[in-house]
């Protein structure tokens, strides 16, 4: 009769679950920019006038800005991490051809470094590497999966589009109220967005969720009260 096996045994583990919480973390981080960047803006710009083209006009071409500023860098940023692992992965295979016999005694010797006996350890390097020698030496080596690399692409795709949908609330919030509305509910809006977002960035790193609400409600609040004070002035000087 089979074993029942336990549930840990089917539990994400290793780097594919860090790898899905560091894309749900850049996520929460690319909205949270969008909405605080374009709520930045077009309560700027309300604070000059409350007049529904300008507001449009402004907050449509941020997000559009902020979204491909975005998209851009990601690229930039994963496309250097991936010529690094690409070229990580050529020097493993050139080492594995040149020299195995190095290689088999370098996996042996990591293994004994965590642990294991010299015995144990020569008999888990000899088997890993009769499986897929560069794959154990990428894993023991670099913690790298080779059909598991970043991708530049699906990253910038990633940060301009959680950039988008964070800085659509702003959008909405300050051109659906009335005139008189826009900026309080716009406001409103933009705070409770922030808390949520600070709560949901705790419950990925972990940490003190007071402390993290408070920083990103209060910090947003202050980037609101400034770039509506300066748009108020240089409204008012112009005008």
């Amino acid at each position: 009769m089979a074993t029942a096996l336990p549930d840990q045994a089917f539990e994400p583990h290793g780097r594919a679950l860090g790898g899905r919480l560091n894309w749900l973390r850049a996520g929460v981080l690319g909205a949270n920019d969008g909405i605080v960047s374009v709520a930045g803006l077009v309560v700027g710009v309300a604070g000059a006038t409350l007049e529904r083209g300008p507001i449009l006009t402004a907050g449509i071409a941020g997000l559009v800005a902020g979204a491909v500023s975005m998209a851009l860098g990601e690229y930039v940023s994963v496309s250097s991490q991936r010529d690094t692992e690409l070229a990580q992965l050529a020097q493993e295979k050139r080492e594995l051809t040149e020299d195995p016999e190095a290689e088999l005694a370098e996996l042996a010797a990591i293994y004994r470094a965590k642990g294991l006996s010299a015995a144990t350890a020569q008999t888990v390097a000899v088997e890993l590497t009769a499986h897929d020698p560069l794959a154990a030496h990428l894993d023991a080596e670099l913690n790298l999966d080779p059909d598991e690399l970043t991708s530049p692409w699906q990253a910038a795709f990633a940060s301009a589009l959680s950039f988008t949908l964070g800085a659509l609330l702003p959008l909405l919030a300050v051109l659906l109220p009335p005139p008189g509305l826009r900026v309080p509910v716009t406001v409103v809006a933009v705070l409770v967005a922030l808390a949520l977002t600070g709560l949901l960035s705790v419950r990925i790193g972990g940490g003190g969720a007071r402390r993290a609400v408070l920083r990103v409600v209060i910090g947003g609040a202050l980037g609101l009260a400034v770039t509506y004070g300066i748009g108020h002035l240089v409204g008012t000087a112009i005008g």
